[in-house]
């Protein structure tokens, strides 16, 4: 059952987010890279592109989950999952579209080889639920992205009640992670796992040069 939804978008800490919930027994939780190793979700996923979700289908055996393509759906997985809490990671607009750029997007939209047919489907269903659907095709044009962006982070903190929502900079570290899911502060560092030079070596193994 899923306890925690993350609402933030790709590139805004979700990774480092992912590790630090897992620590906090919040796991597993689900993340868009996750997937290169259970294809078998994928499908799902799609279905869900298409307006045929069945989320706790999608999600069994998770706890929590961030990062798209779930971030796209937030709306849906508040009403599905009633008592979770939520948390809204934020970025600044520019550093966050410069990331996103010249990572996941560029990863997405990459021509296919056919040599690896699990990234390729993972890339048509980031197509289909992040870059044509929630950025209608438009992701290049940089004011367009931004301002949807913004207008996401706009709405989340606007629908969702202040005692159910943690709007959080992974920057802050521990403490009001910890405050708000009401868990004890681990004596260790906080993870921050998804720096772009991480990212590329995460993703090396499957595209070679071509990232």
């Amino acid at each position: 059952m899923i306890q925690i939804i993350g609402a933030g978008f790709g590139r805004t800490g979700t990774l480092s987010l992912k590790t630090a919930l897992e620590r906090l027994d919040f796991g597993p939780c689900h993340h868009m890279l996750g997937m290169l190793e259970r294809p078998s979700e994928l499908d799902g996923w799609e279905d869900a592109a298409n307006g045929r979700p069945v989320w706790d289908e999608i999600y069994r055996g998770y706890r929590s989950t961030v990062d798209w393509p779930g971030a796209r759906f937030w709306r849906e997985l508040t009403r599905h999952y009633p008592d979770a809490k939520m948390i809204l990671t934020e970025r600044d607009p520019d550093r966050w579209y410069e990331s996103a750029r010249d990572s996941i997007y560029r990863v997405a939209m990459a021509e296919d080889d056919g040599s690896d047919p699990v990234l390729a489907q993972l890339r048509r269903m980031a197509k289909a639920v992040v870059w044509n659907g929630l950025f209608g095709g438009r992701f290049e044009d940089a004011d367009y992205a931004k301002a949807v962006f913004t207008r996401h982070n706009a709405a989340v903190r606007r629908e969702i009640p202040a005692g159910r929502l943690l709007v959080f900079d992974v920057a802050e570290g521990w403490e009001p992670l910890c405050r708000f899911l009401d868990v004890p502060v681990p004596d260790e560092p906080f993870p921050h796992q998804n720096d772009r030079a991480r990212f590329t070596e995460m993703l090396d193994g499957r595209m070679g040069s071509e990232f």
